[in-house]
């Protein structure tokens, strides 16, 4: 008897569960080579919105938690992510057309990157916050805090896997939760990534992933009033500019497109962050 494989349909993950798309609909994920891979959910603006809904709920728990515990999740990610390095690998000989030893660098490098963001979660506020000198029997203590909900455009074209962790891992840091528009030609590893994150301690809402056609999803995302800041790096071949106009209207922190991947900084966890300043009374004789 010939068993039939069962073709597998990669569906959104929002708020901690993987629903298909409100719409129904769903595009084919093509191989390198042109054969059929599989179907992958075609968000749309309904699942934009649950999506920030979610990372807003989300945000609270997140950002209460300490920068010790934080940085312990972001590192069990990257364990666990090691642990289904064989898949990842797969995926992505299949999906861009990598030689095994470019697909497993590409692994080894998102892993990498998990546990490089792990090792800020307790340390940034140290680097970046500051006691200022101030005239008077004041303390004066500038401290970064999270944005609160990050939109993101996820790198285009190429390093699928990478490009997404580049973007998702340095929000997180921070506190802040994260929607993310994933490689719309090369999703599969975003939504095996997200069963990554549902199964290593990260709390449901902080990472949404949405597949499908970043033109058509991320103009709802910046003009949402609830998304504190957007980042669009891998948003070169939109209207960009029409989207940070978009975004201005709400007040947003907007991170332009640049070429390929970014490279891990601080910079970019400084990126998503607000800095608050607090006065206090030295003495009260």
């Amino acid at each position: 008897m010939t068993r039939l494989t069962i073709p597998k349909t990669y569906k959104l993950y929002i708020g901690g569960k993987f629903p298909r798309s409100e719409s129904g609909r769903s595009y084919e994920v093509r191989a390198a080579d042109g054969g059929f891979l599989a179907n992958a959910s075609l968000a749309s603006r309904k699942d934009a919105r649950d999506a920030v809904v979610a990372a807003r709920a989300a945000v609270a728990g997140w950002s209460g938690a300490t920068a010790y515990n934080r940085g312990q999740v972001l590192y069990r990610v990257a364990e666990v992510l090691e642990g289904r390095r064989a898949q990842f690998v797969e995926e992505l000989q299949a999906s861009e057309g990598l030689s095994a030893a470019d697909a497993a660098r590409q692994v080894d490098a998102a892993i990498d990157t998990w546990v490089w963001y792990a090792g800020w979660a307790d340390k940034f506020v140290q680097v970046a916050g500051a006691g200022n000198p101030v005239a008077g029997p004041f303390f004066n203590l500038s401290v970064p805090e999270p944005t609160g909900v990050v939109a993101t455009v996820a790198p285009q074209g190429e390093a699928s896997l990478l490009g997404l962790v580049r973007v998702v891992a340095p929000a997180l840091v921070a506190g802040n939760a994260v929607v993310v528009v994933a490689d719309e030609a090369h999703p599969l590893s975003a939504i095996s990534l997200a069963e990554v994150l549902a199964t290593s301690d990260l709390p449901g809402g902080v990472v949404n992933v949405l597949t499908g056609s970043p033109a058509e999803i991320a103009p709802w995302l910046a003009s949402h009033a609830d998304v504190n800041a957007l980042d669009l790096t891998g948003a070169g071949a939109l209207e960009w500019v029409d989207l940070e106009i978009a975004a201005a209207d709400t007040l947003k922190r907007v991170t332009r497109p640049e070429p390929g991947v970014p490279a891990p900084s601080l910079d970019r966890i400084l990126a998503f962050t607000e800095t608050k300043t607090v006065w206090h009374t030295k003495s009260l004789l």
